[in-house]
């Protein structure tokens, strides 16, 4: 599962955080380009079965842009964002909903299966987990989630299921609303009042200069993070992931975490280790 030497540094050090957290819920975001790396979607989910065995309640939210950007493209569906947001018509609302709650979602099912885990797909729209609001008329059937109904995830997590949430909400209506999947986790991890958010992204956690690998900043402040998006520091795709981040510690999360999903046991070393190795916010 874990490579010896890494396993034996990382447990060097990792008792008193399992302690710390055990019973505790982590929220984790997966998406990226580690979704389409058989080899970074093994290593995730094997991390995230690691922390379920040593009793931290993990659930496991996705996005899937590569994978929608792949089907609009066979489609011949124009692709078009705002501020790192997918406009999104109803035609392209059938294609996101396809590509995640159908394949991007039992991929990680089956794959959390195949490591001898229990995992359950969810949709957003399942019980009706997340109930969103449309954000402008332009971004269309794009949501910000105004209700998380909680019992749907305990009674999984209590079962000894890890929750596979896809980014998919419903309206007011019951119509299907497309959630950016950092705002979608953020929710949850607001309303069960998590102990972690974990944001997994294409860098190593925030940079000071998205240019300059070098400049990792592993402590964020929430102050830094609101300057950097309002002073064009943080640009595109970050935006939403430092809004998202922002929210959940004003929800009362313990702490959020930018790291690279493409980086091997990643999310072990942030967790467990003194050092870590990403971006964590805190209040």
């Amino acid at each position: 599962m874990i490579e010896a030497h890494v396993q034996g540094e990382i447990l060097n050090q990792a008792l008193p955080y399992i302690q710390r957290f055990r019973g505790e819920t982590f929220v984790i975001k997966y998406g990226g380009s580690a979704m389409r790396d058989p080899r970074h979607l093994r290593l995730v989910t094997r991390n995230v079965l690691l922390l379920q065995l040593v009793g931290i309640r993990p659930i496991l939210v996705h996005g899937g842009g590569p994978e929608i950007d792949k089907w609009l493209q066979r489609l011949g569906i124009a692709k078009r964002t705002v501020n790192g947001l997918r406009v999104t018509d109803d035609e392209t609302m059938e294609v996101v909903e396809m590509a995640l709650a159908g394949r991007a979602n039992k991929a990680l099912v089956a794959e959390i299966q195949q490591a001898g885990g229990q995992a359950i797909g969810l949709s957003g729209r399942d019980g009706a987990l997340l109930v969103a609001e449309p954000i402008s008329e332009e971004l269309g059937r794009v949501g910000r989630v105004a209700k998380v109904n909680t019992s749907v995830l305990a009674t999984a997590l209590d079962g000894g299921f890890v929750p596979v949430v896809c980014s998919v909400a419903s309206d007011h209506q019951g119509g299907a609303m497309n959630v950016n999947a950092d705002s979608a986790a953020a929710a949850i991890a607001g309303a069960l009042h998590a102990a972690k958010l974990v944001l997994m992204l294409d860098t190593d956690g925030v940079l000071g200069d998205k240019e300059a690998p070098a400049s990792l900043i592993s402590r964020l402040g929430a102050d830094q993070a609101r300057q950097m998006i309002a002073n064009g520091r943080a640009s595109d795709g970050m935006i939403p992931k430092l809004e998202a981040a922002l929210a959940a510690v004003e929800d009362g999360v313990g702490g959020v975490h930018f790291l690279n999903g493409s980086t091997a046991n990643s999310l072990l070393i942030e967790i467990f280790t003194d050092q870590g190795i990403g971006t964590m916010m805190t209040r």
